[in-house]
């Protein structure tokens, strides 16, 4: 097995080869996915960097990874004893990916890169920097990846009517209506999720997220599916001719396009390839903005939300059973990072309608917990003993819905100091919770509720407040999200509208010490309307508790610990009927108001 170092230089020798100056190789599939099959990893093989976000830059010279703060302490672990260079994305002084293609381009340079694997965003941009050229024809990490693993093909399956609550032919008139509104021709869907969520179909071909490799055609009277005629059962596929929709083999839709002409395009270039892009633009007029698949599956409609309680009801019995035995346990038997998260999935297992988990768990003991997307393995796997904090971030796929929670956990002896982060840290976690706001504010408006008690200390985290949830779909969707920053496609700043569930998670991280994150899902509601206009306000779907021995009661203030004790009697009432007489004790005890304690 090659090295990362000889993998580069095999790289460069394929690089000389095509005379490319630059090849770059993004964390993508053929869809824009943030998650993605085995056989499309191939920044993870080339780099040995194994977190879901990264792009991996290779000269004739050196070699560099950016990536975002989430995954800072785990690049750098990851990355010893190679010579790729970290980049930490957004630090001071550390260049974009741009910015460092400008700086070698001061003569004609020729740039290289995979332009299925590459969102047609990133490759126009690179495109157009001035002296440089782009090759897009070229899979250069493939041709040096040995046992590549094959292209997923599960079987695609229904989601019923129950859980989806509109049909398959609803969605698509909806979503012609605003093509209509739009005066648009055709409508292409590259997004896994967007075709999953449009089809009321679902798949295995990523590993917990429940989609299948396809892309989409609309038009105002047909649409086509190319999907991987292996995947589909025949059953399926009528029921698809029935309601218009032709299936067609997956890559026949480069073929399509390429025969699409004198159309006005409507596409997202935040999921399209460079490729299918490049197909469009050649004979049509392209429209590039958020597709009416990602902006109506994002606001959930009645049934989904209905569902999603429900999901999270069993998420709850599950997270508190586990945390019972978790504290009930630790210290008279052995358990690690890895069979602690091997022993929650067998928590989740009990509900009939559990699918999988929603990621990944992230289960980091003390200093493991400072690694915001640590992920444990044989090496690195911790012994938890009973003391110190556990961080668990973690989540479940059910027919349901989908659900996506963190707990920071004492296990014995904590220290004054991991008591007055993790209150500042729930101290900002209830305040965004209790947030009110007006229609038309975007997470923007609303980050500091829960950066505040951190940024009084002198203290902050490197990553968003809150991401989007899809429904059965992927734990991270967009566009919903909290954040302080602005970002320059105003796109990702969209306004918050009910029915939209979001993530509430801000934390702290210590190098060499330990982390805490505090995270639940919430469901954005109206309050209520007035002179004034309409306002906006979060309602609960995560139904854990805190844990009460690591909260400084005395740095709360008393309407802190008014909306803590309403919290957790909510949690109480609707989890201790599915508790053990020894479970619910210790629930109860867990919840009691925090009142008597300051």
């Amino acid at each position: 097995m090659m090295t990362v170092n000889e993998k580069i230089k095999a790289l460069r020798d394929r690089m000389s080869r095509h005379n490319i100056d630059i090849y770059i190789v993004p964390t993508c599939d053929f869809h824009g996915s943030e998650y993605v099959g085995d056989y499309f990893k191939t920044r993870e093989f080339i780099s040995g960097f194994t977190g879901s976000a990264g792009t991996v830059v290779v000269t004739l010279k050196e070699a560099a990874l950016w990536t975002d703060g989430r995954y800072f302490l785990q690049a750098e672990s990851q990355l010893k004893n190679t010579e790729i260079k970290l980049m930490k994305s957004g630090q001071c002084n550390v260049p974009t990916i741009r910015e460092y293609l400008q700086k070698n381009a001061t003569e004609s340079l020729v740039v290289g890169f995979d332009g299925r694997m590459m969102t047609a965003t990133m490759a126009e941009e690179i495109e157009s920097i001035k002296n440089i050229s782009v090759i897009s024809d070229v899979d250069l990490v493939g041709e040096i990846w040995e046992n590549r693993p094959l292209m997923c093909c599960k079987p695609v399956w229904n989601l019923s009517l129950e859980y989806c609550g509109k049909t398959r032919a609803h969605k698509l008139g909806d979503i012609r209506e605003e093509m209509k509104n739009k005066e648009v021709d055709v409508l292409v869907l590259t997004s896994l999720e967007e075709t999953a969520w449009t089809l009321n179909l679902r798949g295995d071909d990523v590993e917990c997220t429940p989609v299948f490799l396809s892309f989409m055609l609309i038009t105002s009277l047909d649409a086509t599916l190319y999907v991987q005629k292996a995947s589909i059962q025949d059953e399926i596929v009528k029921e698809l001719e029935n309601d218009g929709i032709v299936v067609e083999d997956y890559f026949k839709i480069y073929d399509a396009l390429e025969n699409t002409k004198n159309k006005k395009v409507w596409i997202d270039k935040n999921s399209a390839n460079y490729n299918i892009v490049k197909k469009i633009k050649t004979h049509n007029e392209v429209i590039n903005c958020f597709t009416p698949a990602l902006n109506q599956k994002a606001i959930k409609n009645p049934t989904e939300i209905s569902n999603m309680k429900k999901a999270h009801l069993l998420d709850g019995i599950a997270m508190t059973k586990f945390i019972y035995w978790l504290k009930t346990n630790v210290g008279k038997e052995k358990i690690t990072e890895l069979s602690l998260g091997e022993k929650l999935e067998e928590f989740r297992t009990v509900a009939k309608s559990y699918i999988e988990p929603s990621f990944t768990p992230i289960v980091g003991y003390n200093d493991h917990g400072a690694i915001v997307h640590y992920s444990a393995n044989k090496e690195s796997d911790y012994e938890i003993k009973d003391e110190g904090m556990v961080l668990i971030d973690s989540g479940g796929h059910y027919l349901e819905g989908t659900t996506d929670i963190t707990r920071t956990i004492s296990l014995g002896k904590v220290t004054p100091k991991m008591k007055k982060m993790y209150t500042a840290v729930l101290k900002g976690h209830l305040n965004l919770a209790a947030s009110v706001f007006k229609e038309g504010c975007s997470g923007v408006a609303i980050d500091y509720n829960a950066r505040q008690p951190l940024w009084d200390l002198g203290l902050d985290y490197n990553h968003g407040t809150g991401h989007g949830v899809g429904y059965l779909l992927s734990v991270h969707e967009p566009p919903n999200a909290i954040r302080y920053r602005i970002l320059p496609d105003n796109q990702f700043n969209p306004v918050f509208k009910e029915g939209m569930i979001t993530s509430n998670e801000p934390g702290v991280y210590l190098e060499g010490e330990f982390g805490i994150r505090i995270e639940n899902l919430v469901l954005c509601e109206k309050k209520e309307k007035n002179q004034w206009g309409t306002f906006l306000c979060f309602k609960p779907l995560t139904l854990v508790p805190y844990d009460r021995e690591l909260i400084s009661f005395e740095d709360m203030s008393d309407k802190e610990i008014e909306l803590l004790d309403n919290y957790h009697k909510m949690v109480y009432e609707m989890i201790s009927p599915y508790l053990t007489l020894e479970e619910k004790i210790w629930l109860r005890d867990t919840v009691k108001g925090g009142n008597s304690s300051k």
